[in-house]
């Protein structure tokens, strides 16, 4: 086990957590254990993050790895989140979790320098080190599952911005009125992302319904509509399932045009639903990419989806905690 370098992970999420303990060898990290817990929204943070910890404690127990065995810890959550001072700043999936000195926390139990990442800058990491980016020098990670924002890599280092705030690109308004998102009616947020299309889809469906339409993905109630749901719908066949893809397709285009002309990257990578539906979205997508990109920015690009899967978010733990950006 020993000549190996060992890396402590933690994925931080709203309904589970987890515990990740990695290997890498020649820049390359594998998973030697994992242990997950429900996230207890009812429990102080410090005592949620104690048990957490006790999980990584048991898998380094179980693989023999003492604390100084282990090189560094990295942290992932949702944002609003301050990585260089590694504080968690009261995400919205995490009521009452305000100020939390996680890194602090980390370095005190573990005795290793730890680092904190947002989910999307984690997840930009884990896929330009391990996955469908790896080689790039200038790649762009979309989460597009509960909500949309964006990891950067430009020039071969995580871009962070000057507040740490760059990548929000959920935020970013693509049409006057449409799903609300991030605060904002017809945002790149609202058209793409698991919320947004369960908006979409509900708005549509009673519409369609007040025409005397039957509307499938809404069975069981308008407020019961959810993205999968849709998604299934519409690999099924059903035209207006379909035609709510195509909506969010178009938007996902034109939010990728932009990204495409500003930042100029290799490579868009696409996690979660793009992932799983990308066969219901590329049409779309490629063509309002057709209509605003400029040539030669699209001619740069590939658009694929992540690389990582079900890993992505241990990688993208991981990664963090290995990734130096000094």
């Amino acid at each position: 086990m020993f000549g190996m370098s060992y890396y402590l992970g933690f994925d931080i999420g709203g309904t589970k957590s987890a515990a990740i303990l990695g290997s890498e060898t020649s820049g390359d990290i594998k998973r030697v254990g994992r242990a997950q817990l429900p996230t207890d929204l009812s429990r102080k943070p410090a005592d949620f993050l104690e048990s957490l910890f006790t999980l990584a404690d048991g898998l380094l127990e179980m693989n023999g790895i003492p604390h100084a065995g282990i090189l560094g810890a990295g942290i992932s959550c949702g944002g609003p989140l301050d990585s260089a001072t590694g504080v968690i700043l009261s995400p919205p999936n995490l009521p009452g979790w305000d100020s939390v000195p996680v890194v602090e926390m980390v370095r005190h139990r573990f005795g290793v320098k730890a680092r904190l990442q947002n989910d999307a800058n984690a997840c930009a990491l884990a896929e330009w080190k391990y996955g469908a980016a790896k080689g790039c020098r200038h790649a762009v990670f979309l989460t597009f599952g509960t909500g949309m924002g964006a990891g950067l890599i430009l020039n071969g280092k995580l871009y962070e911005g000057a507040t740490g705030l760059a990548g929000e690109a959920g935020h970013v308004r693509l049409a006057e009125c449409g799903p609300l998102g991030y605060g904002k009616e017809g945002s790149f947020e609202g058209f793409c992302s698991g919320g947004g299309i369960a908006r979409l889809a509900r708005t549509m469906a009673s519409e369609a319904m007040r025409s005397g339409k039957t509307v499938p993905f809404a069975a069981d109630g308008l407020e019961q509509v959810s993205a999968k749901a849709v998604a299934e719908t519409a690999e099924a066949g059903d035209p207006l399932a379909r035609e709510i893809f195509n909506i969010c397709g178009r938007y996902l285009g034109r939010g990728l045009s932009i990204l495409m002309d500003i930042l100029n990257p290799e490579i868009i990578v696409i996690g979660s639903i793009f992932a799983r539906s990308e066969a219901l979205l590329r049409e779309a997508m490629a063509e309002a990419i057709n209509a605003e990109a400029l040539p030669q920015t699209k001619s740069a690009c590939r658009i694929v989806p992540a690389d990582l899967g079900e890993a992505l978010g241990d990688m993208a733990a991981l990664a963090t905690a290995a990734y130096d950006n000094e």
